[in-house]
């Protein structure tokens, strides 16, 4: 296996990823000559938007980019000079589309399907928006500074920086615990973009800092989301990446 210093990042942050792992197995992707998709499977904001492209049946093409290999990373930089992922590039329109939120709007607006991922209420539409944010910012983000610390060079780690997001993580799962007392999703009865959000960041963050029994709606909604059949197929297809996920000392977080 390669060195642990490679990573796959969505959003310019992620978990991580070997350049001599990224042979995604034989699956069914759909295929279509417009929309093409540069991520990685084990990324969460990348996730988020396969959960968004999923919830939809959208056709897409496939280019997995490991940014820790020169020639993968000068192919997203190609049409995305940042070089951070995920990157939606819609042929057909001329169109590059970066950042997961704004992917998801995209797909929204130009390729709606069953789920309405921002809903057409102006209300309910600053209501998603306001949810994704959250869940990018205050779960997704704190979670990935503590996973990507595990990987910093020997005294090169950040402990206080560790304790702060894990301080801001203890405080989102006390707002989400309250929020989904008496909602199925995150702005109510209906999924959307929100949800896409919350999806990768929450099943990440379980895993470095574990909701217990004092945040039980927050796991039963953790649940709700791992049973969805867009975030199932999420999941499971990041399933041969799973043993790069940088553990904790005692090992207890392991990805299963």
């Amino acid at each position: 296996m390669a060195p642990r210093d490679r990573r796959a990042s969505g959003d310019g942050k992620g978990i991580i990823a070997s350049a001599d792992s990224l042979r995604i197995p034989p699956r069914k992707w759909g295929l279509n000559v417009s929309l093409r998709l540069y991520f990685h499977p084990f990324a969460s904001f990348c996730q988020k938007v396969l959960v968004a492209l999923y919830e939809n049946d959208v056709r897409f093409e496939p280019h997995v980019i490991d940014l820790g290999d020169e020639a993968s990373s000068a192919e997203l930089k190609r049409i995305w000079p940042v070089g951070k992922f995920p990157v939606l590039r819609d042929e057909e329109k001329d169109r590059t589309i970066p950042e997961s939120s704004v992917i998801i709007e995209y797909l929204a607006l130009h390729y709606p399907g069953k789920t309405e991922l921002v809903p057409a209420d102006p209300d309910l539409a600053w209501e998603t928006r306001l949810r994704d944010r959250f869940y990018d910012l205050y779960v997704n983000v704190p979670m990935q500074k503590i996973v990507t610390d595990r990987i910093r060079p020997a005294g090169k780690s950040d402990p206080h920086g560790v304790e702060e997001a894990k301080g801001l993580l203890r405080t989102a799962y006390g707002l989400i615990d309250q929020a989904m007392e008496t909602r199925t999703w995150a702005i109510g009865d209906a999924f959307s973009m929100a949800d896409c959000a919350a999806a990768p960041a929450m099943y990440y963050a379980n895993l470095v800092m574990p909701f217990g029994d004092a945040h039980a709606n927050a796991a039963v909604y953790l649940s709700r989301l791992m049973e969805r059949p867009s975030f199932a197929r999420v999941v499971e297809e990041a399933r041969p990446y799973r043993a790069l996920f940088p553990k904790s000392a005692s090992g207890a977080d392991r990805v299963s």
